[in-house]
Formats: structure tokens, C-alpha cells, sequence
């Protein structure tokens, strides 16, 4: 008798590995916007659930953000139930405006709701359906923005309770299993708008790959898995340096002095954990922010405060250098 399809083997293979840890009873919930890649990997986890003793649901969301986003939301859903996953739940995102960008705002949003369809449920795990061409992406997308090691090194495979089994596969595989499964999934028109950042970088990854040959994406994603090795290493030795820093002589913020005498390497990572520390959102803490902060440092004369995103200040005064919100500066 023979088999699944390769492509439908793949993903769940892919899958299984990633239930093997699991406790049995566990729920595990599949993100699916009804797209190839997150409908593929729904199709994945309801064949393995059961045979992992896991049970298997999903969550849809409804971002609001598009003409007929909720029918759309229900549609996925729909499918999700006819592969006899359950529960599986239609949850609307609170899309609010940062500053970041829509492409950012509407991933907050996201993931904001699933966290919380995970924890109304008590989800062990959730699945999410990022594919190599997602992480080849995003490491492109780190380089147009001169990012360092961590934007680099890309998505992780897991991060507390969101795993993302098809990072190893390419988004082709997807496409073969959703036809090999005879559906038709939906296809998402701001895939197709070129104001998104990560669109223009499909784009050109397809050129890339064009012209520099077909193994261009996958090297970048191969090249994600050794900076973020190299990432944790260094993360690791940054936070330790944290801990030992005392505090400046007037017993406020951190040892000007002390944080100086850390090679550059480790006290960029410093630089970020004390910004996060005051308040700091990490992700809009930028390469340039760093420098700004390095600055105070390696080329002072005089300036500041300086500002981070989460209306931060940061002052060098009297040996130390203090970070504090910005109103206490204005009140100062």
C-alpha cells in the first residue's frame, strides 16, 4: 500500500518531532490563517495528535484589516474542524497603531490573541506555520536594516510555548501538501502588496535565488542557525556582566567605568538589557539606538540625555549612567 505523499510526509514528520516531548493529554493548537503553509501544518498536527496523546486545536484570527476578514477567519476555521481538530476558535486581534509600521502592529496583534486563546484553553504548545523561504526573509530583511547577531539569526525554532516545526521545510513543500490534500487554501492579497517590507523581500529573494543560484534562500536560513548559536553564546556572557555591574558611586544606574571596561562585544547586549530594564519595548531598540548609548562612552562631550523608545532617558551624571522616564527628566 503506498504512501502519503512526500510532501504531506515531510510535514508530518516535521510535527511529530516537535510532539515527541509533549505530556500526553496536552493540548497543542495550530495558528491558522488559512493560508498554505498554516493550513499544512493543521493537516499535520490532526493526523499526529491523536497518535502522539495529544489533542489537537487551533486558533484563527481575524485581524479586521481586510474586506471580508471574518468570513475568511471562519472559512480556515471551517477547515480546521473538518480535519477533526478541537477546539478550535475564531479570535479578533485589537490592531492598534505604534508607530511600528502595520507589518508590526498587526504581529502584536497577533500574537497578543493567541496568547490568550492559548491560555483560555491551557494550550501546552502552539504551532505556528513559518517555513526556510519566512526565515530566509526575515534574515534579509535584518541585513537591509545593518541589523547585528540576534535580527540575523532569525526566528527560533521555539520560544516558550510557539514552536515552529516547518522551518526546516521550504514553503514549496507546503504548497505540494495542501494539493496533495486536495484543498485550495486561501491567498492572502497583501501577499501581494508591495508596501509591505516583507513582500519587496520575497521578491527580490526570488530574484536572488534566480541569479545567484537555488540554494540562495536556504543558505541564508542555514546561515540564521549559526548566528544564533553564536547569539545565545554571547546573550549568555551579557547577561552574567549585568549581574556583576555595580551600581554609579551616588548609588543610582550603573558604574560608568565598570560598563566601559566590558569588550564591545558584550556591552552592546548590556546596552540593550539595561533599555529593557528602564522600560524599553527590545524589539524597537535599534543598532542605532546602541551606538547612541555606546557613544556615551567612547565619545563623550557632553551630550545627552539621550532618548530610547518607551519614553527612556539616558543620562551619564556623576560616574554612572542612569536611565530614567522622561517625565523625571522633565520634572528634573
Amino acid at each position: 500500500m503506498p504512501g502519503p505523499d512526500p510532501a504531506v510526509a515531510a510535514t508530518r514528520l516535521a510535527v511529530r518531532e516537535h510532539l515527541a516531548d509533549v505530556p500526553e493529554g496536552s493540548v497543542v493548537l495550530v495558528a491558522c490563517s488559512g493560508g498554505p503553509d498554516s493550513v499544512a501544518l493543521a493537516a499535520a498536527l490532526a493526523f499526529e495528535a491523536p497518535r502522539s496523546g495529544v489533542r489537537g486545536g487551533a486558533v484563527v484570527v481575524d485581524h479586521g484589516l481586510q474586506e471580508r476578514s471574518a468570513e475568511v477567519a471562519e472559512d480556515a476555521a471551517a477547515v480546521c474542524r473538518e480535519m477533526g481538530l478541537d477546539p478550535v476558535d475564531v479570535v479578533r486581534a485589537d490592531v492598534r497603531t505604534s508607530g511600528a509600521g502595520l507589518e508590526a502592529d498587526a504581529r502584536a496583534a497577533r500574537y497578543a490573541a493567541i496568547e490568550r486563546a492559548a491560555d483560555r484553553v491551557g494550550a501546552a504548545v502552539v504551532l505556528i506555520g513559518h517555513t526556510r523561504d519566512d526565515q530566509a526573509e526575515q534574515v534579509l530583511l535584518g541585513l537591509s536594516r545593518g541589523s547585528g547577531a540576534r535580527s540575523l539569526s532569525g526566528m527560533p525554532v521555539r520560544r516558550d510555548r510557539f514552536v515552529r516545526p516547518l522551518l526546516g521545510l521550504p514553503r514549496a513543500t507546503t504548497l505540494a501538501a495542501c494539493a496533495a490534500y486536495g484543498i485550495n487554501p486561501w491567498d492572502d492579497p497583501h501577499n501581494s502588496d508591495d508596501s509591505f517590507r516583507r513582500v519587496r523581500a520575497r521578491r527580490l529573494l526570488a530574484t536572488l535565488e534566480s541569479d545567484l543560484g537555488p540554494g540562495f534562500g536556504a543558505a541564508l536560513a542555514r546561515s540564521a542557525d549559526l548566528l544564533r548559536e553564536d547569539a545565545d553564546y554571547l546573550e549568555s556572557l551579557a547577561v552574567r556582566a549585568r549581574a556583576d555591574l555595580p551600581t554609579g558611586p551616588a548609588g543610582d544606574g550603573v558604574d560608568l567605568d565598570a560598563l566601559a571596561a566590558l569588550p564591545r562585544a558584550i556591552r552592546t547586549r548590556v546596552w540593550r538589557l539595561l533599555a529593557a530594564e528602564a522600560g524599553a519595548p527590545l524589539a524597537d531598540v535599534s543598532a542605532a539606538h546602541v551606538e547612541s548609548l555606546d557613544a556615551l562612552l567612547t565619545s563623550w562631550h557632553g551630550q545627552g540625555p539621550l532618548h530610547v523608545p518607551g519614553g527612556i532617558a539616558v543620562a551619564r551624571t556623576g560616574g554612572a549612567i542612569v536611565f530614567s522616564p522622561l517625565r523625571q527628566t522633565a520634572n528634573a
